[in-house]
């Protein structure tokens, strides 16, 4: 998965520098309607949707294809979608909006965070920024494993109360994996989901919905599958058979335990405005010192808070500027996103199934990218 996130967005380099429009050129409209209805039939997912976000946010949306394989049922640009680990971005902004209610700080060490565990000494000196850029040596093989997913589906205890003990499994052994040097990993944004817990008093969840569902008007947001008939439903690869995965079933999502990393749903035009949030488009939600520290990776690194983040040549206003984007599946969706802050621009493509839908949405965003970026 990081590899082809890596792949994405060092492939943005070769389109042409331009400024940026106030809504998009009737001439380029039909050609982003051109480029879904390309994408769709080539790689043939369920069902394919895309957005391609200005200053004041949406200015071009489609959808093609249906909500459940072999149904008549139409996807409609209402519907929700579930992001997977583009989930991470929007758990480090409620991090930072802790932050400027000063309930939490900047490189909090994880004594502050979690003061009645016992911490094994080789976690020593680290803190909630470096997991949150996955350079804190938690790595997901020994922790998200087969028997904790397993365990967790069955786990009848509250959401908190398993993130906890999760972390205080990891943090009672030493780092499996070297100190400073990244590895990308679900655990590190589970644990800061439980830090996130442990300051507020509530649940991820409810943090969630306080700092960013609410503020920003997400009213189509939630966790895990989005729910009943009237969404599209997530499509599993099973032998040559794609299968539409109705959300109450046990294997629709990942654990909710892993909510932090990777369950948020929503519909495009939601996402779109938080992504417009993150581009400083929802002034007094997020204070430009921490939207900027939620985009600026450490020095030689391209991971920052929940964002890969590269300097494009077309990122800026005229010159170079960084580009942030993500990808994001459970197996069964996929979402990608790239977004020039400075340039107040942004694309996002969604898919209800994880395979077909990866290639789609990767080469929808390609495509679509001088189209967007283009005059």
């Amino acid at each position: 998965m990081i590899a082809s996130r890596r792949r994405l967005l060092t492939g943005l380099a070769a389109t042409p520098v331009v400024a940026a429009l106030p809504r998009l050129a009737q001439a380029q409209a039909p050609a982003a309607e051109g480029v879904l209805d390309a994408v769709f039939a080539s790689a043939a997912p369920p069902a394919l949707a895309a957005g391609i976000l200005g200053p004041d946010g949406l200015i071009w949306s489609g959808v093609r294809g249906v909500r459940r394989q072999g149904e008549p049922d139409l996807a409609t640009l209402d519907d929700r979608w579930h992001l997977g680990s583009n989930t991470k971005a929007m758990t480090a902004a409620v991090f930072a909006r802790l932050v400027e209610q000063g309930r939490a700080r900047w490189a909090m060490p994880l004594s502050g965070a979690f003061p009645d565990l016992t911490i094994d000494s080789g976690w020593d000196g680290l803190t909630l920024d470096d997991f949150m850029q996955h350079r804190a040596g938690l790595l997901d093989g020994p922790v998200i494993n087969r028997d904790w997913l397993i365990g967790s589906r069955a786990d009848a205890r509250p959401l908190p109360e398993q993130r906890l003990a999760l972390v205080e499994r990891v943090l009672a052994a030493p780092p499996a994996g070297p100190r400073g040097v990244f590895a990308y990993g679900n655990a590190n944004y589970i644990l800061l989901g439980a830090a996130i817990e442990r300051i507020t008093g509530g649940s991820w969840e409810d943090a969630m919905r306080a700092e960013l569902y609410t503020p920003l008007n997400l009213t189509s947001a939630g966790f895990g599958p989005p729910p009943g008939r009237d969404a599209p439903w997530g499509h599993l690869r099973i032998g040559d058979q794609r299968t539409a995965i109705a959300p109450e079933h046990p294997g629709a999502d990942n654990p909710a335990a892993l909510g932090p990393a990777g369950t948020a749903h929503m519909s495009l035009a939601d996402y779109a405005r938080f992504i417009s949030a993150m581009m400083g488009g929802v002034p007094g939600w997020l204070s430009p010192d921490s939207l900027n520290r939620l985009i600026t990776p450490p020095a030689g690194a391209n991971y920052a808070l929940g964002w890969i983040v590269r300097s494009q040549p077309w990122g800026g206003v005229g010159g170079p500027g960084p580009v942030i984007g993500h990808d994001g599946s459970n197996t069964m969706w996929y979402c990608t996103a790239a977004a020039a802050p400075g340039r107040k621009r942004a694309i996002i493509v969604l898919s209800n199934d994880g395979t077909a839908g990866a290639v789609a949405c990767q080469t929808a965003l390609q495509r679509l990218l001088p189209i967007a970026f283009d005059a």
